[in-house]
């Protein structure tokens, strides 16, 4: 029988340095499909990036064509690069009865829940502000000022915690990530979402 339930968007945030990408990892490697939409920038391509994978790496002026022809369902200007999600990332996933996950900014994160009321929001806070300097400074690569605009701009982040639907506190990452996996199957079988695979047994 091939049934599918209603596809899902899932909305995940948190501030520069709480381990977001790394919780993702572990999500992955206990063994939770997820379909991960690629978001656009306009920021250079890092070491080991790949682009329509990590990124769509785009100029500011394809961007902001983008944003005339309203191709996005939000864009964010963020330490003076655009981010931004695409409608049809979201829409062609969804559709197919996917778990749609987006991981963007706070403020993107607004605008999804916006556009989306359905979408579940998920929050990774640090343990502590003394741990959230320490894994900023040991990245090794940040200069004075700008570890200090990435950590001002953090606790303002962490400051929108209580806008979203979950908030988990990374201070383990499998323990995190377990939490995170719990939350989605959850959601993922809530009545709303299950309700046209309910509907397709019982007119069998």
């Amino acid at each position: 029988m091939d049934l599918k339930n209603k596809g899902m968007l899932v909305v995940f945030s948190g501030p520069s340095g709480c381990g977001k990408d790394t919780v993702l990892d572990k999500i992955k490697e206990q063994g939770y499909v997820f379909d991960k939409t690629v978001s656009v920038t306009t920021r250079a391509m890092r070491d080991g990036e790949i682009n329509g994978v990590d990124y769509y790496f785009i100029s500011k002026e394809e961007f902001l064509e983008k944003i005339k022809n309203n191709e996005f369902v939000e864009y964010t200007e963020y330490s003076g690069n655009y981010y931004g999600t695409l409608k049809s990332e979201i829409e062609n996933r969804v559709s197919k009865g996917g778990c749609v996950l987006l991981k963007i900014e706070v403020e993107g994160a607004e605008n999804i829940k916006k556009a989306f009321n359905e979408a579940v929001s998920i929050f990774i806070f640090p343990p502590s502000k003394e741990e959230l300097k320490n894994r900023l400074l040991g990245r090794g690569t940040e200069t004075e000022e700008s570890f200090n605009i990435r950590y001002n701009t953090a606790l303002k982040e962490m400051a929108k915690a209580p806008q979203y639907d979950y908030v988990v506190i990374n201070d383990n990452v499998d323990l995190c990530a377990e939490t995170v996996c719990g939350i989605l199957n959850a959601e993922k079988t809530k009545y709303s979402r299950m309700q046209t695979i309910i509907d397709e047994i019982l007119n069998k």
